[in-house]
């Protein structure tokens, strides 16, 4: 430990990324990316980017892209904010719209990231624990707090709270914002983007890094009516002015304008799925109904899921475990391809027996 690091340093327990392997022939199903390229509109833009672009700052306000994903989802583009990746942008969001003083509500199983931000920015947190079956309860979150976040689709479950819900959480809480984080919604459930204009107390936040294929360009955005907008750019200006840089800027406009692309790529991740979780329950798991590129599945009993891990990550075959209350004997599962879903499907008989 460093003499020179500060308090808040010392204190911090940082979140821990899904492994990034080097070897070239595993079958990588731990981090939730696209298994199909971007769209080759995106390509050629980024190809086309030329000197000059480089040589100057981008636009810090990354106005036509902006613009772009405002007539995408039918909003205005003072509805629109954009950063590097959701993470850049959920961190804002809990900075300068959930630092409040009552505590944050989320679930106790979701995204492990939210506690972090909680440590980085002493931002008071109540997990609110999901039911038996794994779903949210609404309910529970019609207490005094601070604000709400849900992952929806959630992580690392995979379900999925319906726009009727989403409703009762927003008129339940009227004076604390509802951030609904949906990097997952491409692949299941409807958006809670069609409830902006009714609700001054929702966010949306999305990522283009799972459903278009994005993630090695790290761009986030979040929707929500002006007011709140204005509070992010408030703390992204007082942070990072220049956030997307020109080269980002140029292939999200391309990935929008391409809609064939994307949704045939989401559709083979769907279709995909439903294989893998048929496959799953022929070979005895148990899998949560999920809504988005991945799925949530235990063994069953007398079968250890950590074990399995590893025996799985020694054929060259990755998948994500993570060994915390209530979810020790399940696997979390990328939807990869058809052959490399198979390849995980086929090389499991073994290790069950």
């Amino acid at each position: 430990m460093s003499r020179f690091w500060s308090d808040l340093t010392r204190r911090l327990t940082p979140y821990v990324p899904g492994e990034q392997p080097r070897h070239q022939r595993l079958v990588k199903l731990n981090t939730n990316e696209a298994p199909y390229p971007p769209s080759p509109r995106v390509l050629a833009a980024v190809q086309a980017t030329d000197g000059d672009s480089l040589r100057r700052y981008p636009d810090p306000e990354s106005t036509e892209l902006r613009q772009a994903m405002a007539e995408y989802h039918g909003l205005g583009a003072d509805q629109v904010f954009v950063g590097n990746g959701s993470d850049e942008v959920l961190a804002h969001v809990f900075q300068g719209l959930l630092n409040q003083d009552q505590p944050l509500l989320f679930p106790d199983i979701s995204y492990s990231f939210y506690p972090v931000w909680c440590d980085l920015y002493g931002v008071d947190a109540v997990q609110i624990p999901l039911r038996e079956d794994f779903t949210v309860d609404v309910k529970a979150y019609q207490r005094p707090n601070g604000g709400i976040i849900l992952p929806n689709p959630n992580a690392p479950t995979g379900m999925v709270l319906e726009l009727g819900d989403i409703r009762r959480l927003l008129e339940s809480n009227p004076d604390r914002v509802v951030v609904i984080d949906e990097a997952y919604i491409d692949f299941g459930g409807d958006s809670a983007v069609a409830l902006i204009n009714d609700y001054d107390n929702l966010l949306v936040v999305q990522t283009l890094s799972k459903s278009r294929a994005l993630a090695g360009l790290r761009v986030g955005m979040a929707f929500g009516q002006a007011h709140l907008i204005e509070g992010l750019q408030r703390i992204k200006n007082s942070f990072n002015s220049y956030p997307l840089d020109a080269v980002a800027q140029r292939a999200v406009i391309a990935s929008l304008a391409d809609e064939d692309w994307f949704q045939s790529c989401r559709r083979k991740v769907i279709a995909t799925r439903e294989r893998l979780h048929s496959g799953l329950e022929a070979l005895g798991f148990t899998v949560l109904p999920s809504a988005a590129n991945f799925v949530l599945a235990t063994p069953g009993p007398g079968r250890d899921a950590g074990a399995i891990f590893h025996a799985l990550r020694e054929q060259g075959i990755v998948v994500r475990y993570f060994n915390k209350p209530r979810i020790s004997d399940y696997l979390r599962i990328t939807v990869g391809t058809d052959e490399q879903c198979d390849a995980l499907l086929e090389a499991l008989p073994a290790l069950l027996s």
